[in-house]
């Protein structure tokens, strides 16, 4: 399918894991990619996209600075500006409530919750400056449902993104715009295996992997997802199909969590 083809998907936290495979999705259905993550070199992902034989942009960019934020749409325009942005940059940190730092809860906040709000935002006034529908897909977590142990400014800051994503889809439901999050659950990252390492270490001293397929066995299809998994539901969102959906919270984790 080329359900993309002529637009443009700008992806924060785009250069690897779910969101590289979000970008791969929709190069693959014709879409222009611009990437944004916080690393200085963004190579791999450009290699990684050139052969799907669309436009690709990767640039730095700290999603807790507007400025940035605003150049990395501004790199859309050489595409004809966006029309589908994916807030998916996100980071955690895992400790005990004793030795959570102010410093571990203000970064959780301001990456997971106040980088996808300034994208929204980005995204939004570009969006209404033209006149044109759009999507935006903004990457929660299962701890949106569920707030686990050891996390809870984490937790925080995923709750956040969903009380956000309502807030403005209704704002701009009669513009053409969508606003929806995805909670994505256990899925084969480099996140997820600092998860398993460190979660591990405050849960009994697990060996490595060990944690990870314990949690796995509690997920009804038994098997952890893929970033694959997580890119066919954002591509579904972004499509003329989901026109009628938004200010959802969609989960995709195997049904690890039915609510």
């Amino acid at each position: 399918m080329r359900r993309f083809e002529g637009k443009c998907a700008v992806i924060s936290g785009g250069n690897k894991g779910i969101g590289l495979a979000i970008a791969e999705r929709f190069a693959s259905e014709g879409a222009n990619i611009v990437i944004g993550a916080i690393e200085a070199d963004l190579s791999p992902a450009e290699q990684a996209l050139a052969g799907c034989g669309t436009g690709v942009v990767a640039q730095r960019c700290d999603v807790t600075k507007a400025d940035e934020v605003r150049a990395l749409f501004e790199a859309a325009e050489a595409f004809g500006g966006v029309d589908i942005a994916v807030q998916n940059a996100g980071v955690i940190t895992i400790a005990k409530v004793e030795d959570l730092t102010e410093g571990e809860w203000d970064l959780n906040l301001a990456v997971n919750t106040k980088g996808a709000f300034l994208c929204c935002q980005e995204a939004i006034r570009r969006l209404r400056a033209r006149g044109k529908p759009g999507r935006l897909i903004n990457t929660a977590s299962g701890q949106a449902r569920d707030g686990f142990i050891f996390t809870p400014h984490y937790a925080a800051s995923k709750f956040g993104v969903v009380g956000m994503t309502q807030s403005l889809a209704k704002e701009v439901a009669t513009e053409g715009i969508t606003v929806n999050a995805i909670c994505p659950g256990i899925i084969h990252t480099d996140m997820w295996d600092y998860n398993d390492r460190e979660w591990g270490k405050l849960m009994g001293d697990y060996a490595p992997g060990a944690l990870m397929e314990e949690w796995v066995q509690g997920i009804p299809m038994k098997r952890a997802g893929t970033g694959a998994d997580v890119a066919a539901l954002v591509a579904f969102l972004a499509s003329a199909d989901a026109s009628y959906i938004t200010g959802q919270t969609i989960n995709v984790d195997g049904g690890l969590i039915m609510s």
